[in-house]
């Protein structure tokens, strides 16, 4: 059911507000709130919605990240369901179609790597990365992994003991490469084994990662059996390598339990005012086969109520057979019940979630509850130097509040060619990956044989504070004060406290006149810093900041300009290579951009298209005969009879 639309604030119009909350069912569901420009801002569930949704808005919840959205909240949605466990899976299933930003929990810091399988690709890869989700749908992330250490040394005796794909592209175009020839590939780049085998093989190695070795080792000691019965000694001995190395990966410490045939999973959390570090081991066994990491906001619920969610987002996003029977907990969750039930569904079998007080279970989550103590003292050291070096920075530049929204800004192009630009965030010390931007130049003056940093920055500028620009225009103030930055809202939530350009004088002066022109010079803190001395200016300052190199504040501005141009420098090859692998197929007549992707997909890169015939050109989808002849054509001119030329002009 949808309430009405409005684009004032519920929080703001009491009697709108209790209207809305009266239509609200005392029934399970799930709820969702909009704001102004109709954007989902949090999905939540309940087993009284009506009771839930009224206690966001009685001013009992005084936490600032709640009273944060609920300025913005202006319109609220939910749908009935039969039961919680339907209401959490329906949930689940909402939150990963919207993605909405209140309701991240955990931060995604990029502190711990997953494992990841391509299962969208015909022929999956696995590989390690810290960035989840940023595939397709299908594919398969698993951890997050405390020690990465651990997790790299396993990935790399699992491709020792299976056959797997090495490399994301091909080295060959007609042949496979050495790892074929010593048995560590089983020639995927030239389709020497089928999609289906290969497959199968990649299900093997998934198992380890999701805890199942010991399944695993069972299922090959049957197939090695049958194999040798069948005199295909050769498999056989495969086999037995394979459980051999399953076996060498199983010596990690053994975990005393009673019924060590049940799979657990015990969680714990160490916290402190800002912080909450949640550990997660994965028992299978009786052997510890996995060490999961977590951070979460310590603001966002009691201890409870944040393994409650940590739990629910781990599980939403797993396998069903990677649910175990067990489920160890340091504190009474809010809602075990609704949870467990969800769980059993999802597995199919019955899962329990109990919280020990005494004997061995309990025993156990005090070890895990001590990593998660020492995973907060790692946390606390990282947020002490940040801390400190805000707080130093602050004192150089001079700023009336420690700066925890920084941005830095760089320019990369080679003589003005492809030229790019950076933009990357730091928030209270930390890069926030999920805030850089980039922008390619515009400027029609900026091309290939013609550079000009200073006005490639100027033109950064304007479009990054463009907004704010109008919004000054309007009448609307920008001081700290103002109602545009105490709002927060989504529109203007992302103002920033200290802007850091890349350069010396130049730059900076470019960049204060745009500000000027848009009349925000005296709300945008900026500042440069030149690279050859490390060098620190400020607006209508000719002569550099009194610093020292080794200052927490300038190495932290040193940190930033490093991390923008980094960024800008990647994209800046990524454009670069992208003109110049197109630059050549644009230019053919009737090879329009989608025939160039499966031209690209079958041969690799340019120079194999120029080496390719008319037929092999034919086997590529979409390409036929005349189109074969013309791509063949371009790539090969006719030369002129030089004699037939001579004879004419005679």
């Amino acid at each position: 059911m949808t309430l009405t639309n409005k684009t004032v604030p519920l929080i703001q119009d009491p009697d709108r507000l209790e209207g809305r909350i009266k239509e609200i069912p005392q029934e399970p569901g799930v709820y969702y709130m909009r704001d102004s420009s109709d954007q989902i801002l949090y999905i939540g569930k309940s087993k009284r919605l009506r009771s839930r949704i009224r206690s966001y808005f009685n001013g009992h919840d005084t936490r600032p990240r709640i009273a944060l959205m609920l300025r913005q909240v202006v319109e609220v949605e939910f749908i009935v369901t039969d039961t919680e466990a339907e209401a959490l899976a329906l949930e689940a299933n909402l939150i990963r179609q919207h993605q909405p930003h209140f309701n991240v929990l955990l931060k995604d810091d990029k502190k711990y790597p997953y494992l990841c399988i391509t299962w969208s690709e015909e022929y999956p890869r696995i590989f390690i990365t810290r960035k989840r989700r940023m595939g397709k749908e299908r594919d398969r992330y698993y951890g997050p992994y405390v020690d990465s250490r651990t997790l790299r040394t396993t990935l790399h005796l699992v491709k020792r003991i299976f056959p797997l794909r090495q490399r994301p592209q091909p080295l060959f175009k007609d042949r496979p490469c050495l790892n074929y020839d010593i048995g560590r590939c089983p020639g995927v780049c030239q389709a020497m084994i089928t999609s289906e085998e290969y497959r199968k093989t990649v299900q093997k190695v998934a198992m380890i990662f999701q805890g199942r070795t010991s399944e695993l080792e069972e299922t090959l000691t049957n197939q090695m059996e049958q194999a040798s019965e069948a005199l295909n000694f050769e498999h056989a001995a495969r086999l037995r390598d394979q459980i051999i190395g399953l076996k060498s990966l199983g010596a990690e410490q053994k975990v005393a339990l009673p019924d060590d045939t049940i799979s657990r999973d015990a969680i714990a959390l160490a916290a402190d005012d800002t912080h909450s570090c949640v550990q997660l081991f994965q028992i299978r066994a009786g052997r510890l086969v996995g060490r999961l990491g977590f951070v979460a906001d310590s603001q966002s619920g009691e201890p409870g109520a944040i393994l409650q969610r940590v739990l629910e987002e781990h599980y939403q996003s797993v396998d069903p057979v990677e649910i175990p029977a067990e489920i160890l907990v340091q504190h009474e969750l809010p809602e075990t019940e609704m949870l467990a039930e969800f769980l059993t569904q999802a597995k199919g079998r019955k899962v329990t979630i109990v919280a020990p007080q005494r004997q061995m279970k309990a025993e156990l989550l005090e070890m895990v509850e001590r990593n998660a103590e020492y995973e907060l003292a790692r946390t606390q050291r990282f947020a002490d130097r940040n801390a400190q070096a805000t707080l130093d920075l602050a004192e150089i530049l001079d700023l009336p509040e420690l700066p925890r929204r920084i941005e830095g800004y760089d320019i990369s192009h080679i003589q003005g060619s492809d030229a790019v630009a950076s933009q990357v965030v730091f928030v209270d010390g930390l890069p926030a990956k999920q805030h850089y931007r980039h922008y390619k130049i515009k400027n029609p003056k900026v091309m290939s044989g013609h550079s000009d940093d200073f006005a490639s920055m100027a033109e950064v500028i304007s479009r990054r504070f463009r907004k704010y620009g109008a919004a000054k225009a309007r009448g609307e103030q920008m001081s700290s004060e103002s109602s545009v930055l105490k709002s927060h809202t989504s529109a203007y939530a992302d103002f920033p406290d200290l802007v850091m350009i890349d350069g010396g004088k130049g730059q900076l002066s470019a960049v204060v006149n745009v500000l000027r022109e848009m009349n925000l010079l005296e709300d945008v803190k900026v500042v440069s810093l030149a690279k050859q001395r490390e060098e620190i200016f400020l607006p209508g300052e000719s002569l550099p900041l009194a610093t020292e190199a080794d200052q927490p504040g300038v190495q932290l501005l040193r940190r930033l300009r490093d991390e923008a141009h980094r960024f800008a420098v990647s994209f800046h090859r990524q454009q670069r290579s992208d003109r110049m692998r197109r630059s050549s197929l644009d230019e053919i007549p009737g090879l329009g951009h989608h025939k160039q992707k499966q031209l690209l997909a079958t041969f690799r890169s340019v120079d194999y298209i120029r080496e390719a015939s008319p037929a092999q050109l034919t086997t590529v989808p979409g390409v036929g005969p005349r189109l074969a002849q013309q791509i063949y054509d371009y790539f090969h001119p006719s030369q002129p009879d030089e004699n037939v030329e001579e004879r004419s002009s005679v």
